[in-house]
């Protein structure tokens, strides 16, 4: 499948670029936010943050052209850390493109797709240690079971979790996809909902996003921006929380006098267009949330 930057034209609108800003991309993937910052820029400087070598090889060489970015190979977890090191404090303008690129999905010995047979890794950033197959040959029945509840929100996961027990050694995607197979209850593949769970446990995901998302967003100057995009529940309950906490008042039952918001939505909730689901079809479950600094 072609790899299309998701909500890009929504997500560029959003961002309100100055010419002259400061920007981060906190998930450079394929480089396709990027470069559509970079094309609005003029003065302005672009940061870059991925945990995947393969994808920041590629992304370097489509934005080849430009000299006002740089790109780390880093998780957006230290994205403060290091852009304090490099002397900026504020920003204008910060994107973050969560979970898994449909060109993770498609390089097939990443282990990320259920639809073929391949190694159980699902590494995000492969010098890492941690992969699929040693989660599930070697963590108990407990620990399977609430990864997969946890993560997965599979209605299953302690029969899943029992039969991986007893199936044991499990070496590729389709010895887990048998087991997944004999518990389907609900449509889509029957494997979806686990093989999310193990990679957003493996590559620690929600916890990342947890502790990554206010930092970067005290790093937001007057009427600068965040957009964030995110593929499940999980991920944009977090940003959907976070965001109503920065933009609303909580309500009292005892009258106050208003405050003063630190943030204030650009649209609360932004989807794809019908046509862009036609084009690119794993864009169905994208949702983009946006808030600008007062």
């Amino acid at each position: 499948m072609k790899h299309i930057t998701v909500l890009l034209d929504e997500t560029i609108e959003a961002l309100n670029i100055k010419k002259e800003g400061i920007y981060v991309d906190l998930t450079l993937g394929l480089g396709g936010h990027s470069e559509a910052v970079l094309e609005k820029l003029d003065g302005g400087f672009l940061y870059a943050f991925d945990q995947d070598l393969n994808a920041i090889k590629l992304a370097k060489e489509r934005l080849s052209k430009y000299k006002n970015v740089k790109i780390f190979h880093d998780n957006f977890k230290n994205a403060k850390k290091v852009l304090n090191s490099e002397g900026i404090y504020e920003v204008d303008g910060i994107i973050m493109d969560l979970g898994i690129s449909s060109y993770q999905i498609d390089d097939i010995k990443r282990g990320f797709s259920y639809l073929h047979d391949v190694p159980l890794d699902m590494r995000m950033d492969d010098t890492k240690e941690l992969t699929a197959e040693i989660v599930l040959n070697t963590y108990s029945k407990e620990q399977l079971e609430t990864i997969f509840k946890l993560y997965g929100e599979e209605l299953n996961s302690a029969k899943i979790a029992t039969e991986i027990i007893n199936s044991r050694p499990l070496k590729t995607s389709y010895d887990l996809v048998k087991i997944t197979d004999k518990y389907k209850t609900r449509k889509g593949h029957s494997a979806k909902r686990v093989f999310q769970a193990l990679r957003i446990y493996i590559n620690n995901e929600i916890n990342v996003l947890e502790m990554a998302l206010p930092e970067v967003l005290s790093m937001i100057k007057k009427d600068g921006v965040i957009a964030v995009i995110t593929f499940h529940s999980l991920e944009d309950r977090i940003v959907k929380e976070m965001f109503k906490n920065l933009c609303e008042e909580p309500f009292l039952k005892v009258p106050t006098l208003p405050k003063k918001m630190p943030f204030r939505y650009y649209k609360k909730k932004i989807t794809p267009s019908k046509d862009e689901i036609k084009n690119n079809p794993r864009s169905k479950s994208a949702i983009l949330r946006a808030i600008i600094k007062n």
